[in-house]
């Protein structure tokens, strides 16, 4: 196994930087996501560490070694796509054992290599057919075998799921989750589905423009965003924002929106306090929004909006709420919400879990904030 290491990595396509010096350092068998909008550079970084890429300044490291020059073959790694890149006239045992073949590996040890790896995925009964004869979550499943047979120091993903329907998907990350823990090998996971990088990885890398916006376990960035752009990627649904002043009413220091609907109190909280009369921007999750003040806490926030629609899911409902003219969501309890809309509803904040973020640069303003 190995640990990976950028340092200072840059990609330029002509005068397009699309990777600006990224440093990250994925630990000996840890599971780490890149993961971050379309066109954000996260397949690129993917590629640079196949040696599909070539880097325009920096270095990359795979375990002691640098390998900015190193041809693909000698990496030791091994890449799972998207597409899954299966030969179509090859049955499932014959691509799980091309890689082995052309490197002259025996016929016995190609033929335990390719059953260990079939009994660990549950696939002994794929390896007679061909792709075509195969859904889209066995051709997956073939396409991680035929990763696991070379036994590589790396395993790098690249958005392997994304062809699958919403079920399959499920199931799968299930499945490469259980894969990462019996191997123990070190995994570079490439989505923009923040819900796999959530659930799969053990830290991950929030990354947009080319910049890595923060680095953390799926819980620090949950609970302790950076910065506006990570608040409002991690989180299904994402963290709702309110523009607002930090004003000072009644000798006590408040943000309130722009149109006054909303006022909390800020004097707790030095970072905020300090920008009296400046713009700042509240963050709050929908999940910490409630129909009662019990639910919200002893520091409950209550206010008034009005209700144009819902999106009922069963059990749940996310309820679109007017804030002036701001418009944020509530993750409610279908029964809570009243079928007769649109409506005016009283709600509550819990206010230990609002964020405030700087309205000019996008950093967040919260003196609680953990970054490892």
């Amino acid at each position: 196994m190995a640990a990976i290491k950028f340092d200072k990595v840059t990609k330029q396509y002509g005068k397009v930087q699309a990777i600006k010096e990224v440093t990250l350092a994925v630990k000996d068998r840890e599971f780490m996501v890149l993961v971050g909008p379309s066109g954000c550079g996260k397949s690129t970084l993917l590629r640079m560490i196949a040696g599909l890429e070539e880097i325009s300044t920096g270095e990359l490291y795979i375990g002691d070694q640098m390998v900015n020059e190193l041809p693909p073959k000698d990496r030791d790694i091994a890449i799972v796509f998207q597409n899954y890149a299966l030969y179509p006239h090859m049955t499932a045992y014959e691509n799980m054992a091309f890689g082995l073949k052309i490197r002259g590996t025996s016929k016995a040890v190609i033929e335990e290599k390719v059953m260990n790896a079939a009994a660990i995925l549950g696939i002994e009964d794929l390896l007679d057919r061909k792709p075509k004869a195969m859904s889209g979550g066995q051709r997956q499943r073939i396409a991680i075998g035929r990763a696991i047979v070379r036994e590589p120091r790396v395993f790098l993903f690249d958005e392997p799921l994304s062809n699958l329907d919403a079920k399959l998907r499920g199931q799968m990350r299930l499945e490469i989750a259980r894969l990462h823990k019996k191997l123990q090998t070190t995994v570079v996971y490439v989505t923009h589905d923040q819900v796999e990088a959530m659930t799969l990885g053990d830290r991950i890398a929030v990354i947009n423009q080319g910049i890595i916006q923060q680095v953390d376990t799926p819980d620090n960035l949950y609970r302790f965003p950076k910065n506006r752009f990570v608040a409002g990627f991690i989180g299904t649904p994402p963290m709702n924002f309110l523009e607002g002043k930090i004003m000072e009413e009644e000798g006590d220091i408040v943000f309130r929106t722009d149109t006054g609907e909303l006022s909390v109190s800020v004097k707790d909280h030095a970072e905020v306090a300090a920008l009296l009369y400046q713009k700042v921007t509240l963050g709050i999750r929908p999940e910490h929004i409630h129909a009662s003040a019990a639910k919200a806490g002893p520091k409950a926030i209550p206010f008034s909006a009005y209700i144009p629609i819902v999106e009922r899911l069963g059990h749940e409902c996310y309820a679109f709420l007017a804030i002036g003219d701001q418009q944020i969501s509530a993750r409610l309890l279908s029964e809570e919400v009243s079928t007769n809309l649109p409506a005016t509803m009283n709600l509550y904040i819990e206010r230990d879990k609002i964020h405030f973020f700087s309205a000019e640069t996008g950093e967040s303003l919260d003196n609680s904030t953990k970054i490892n």
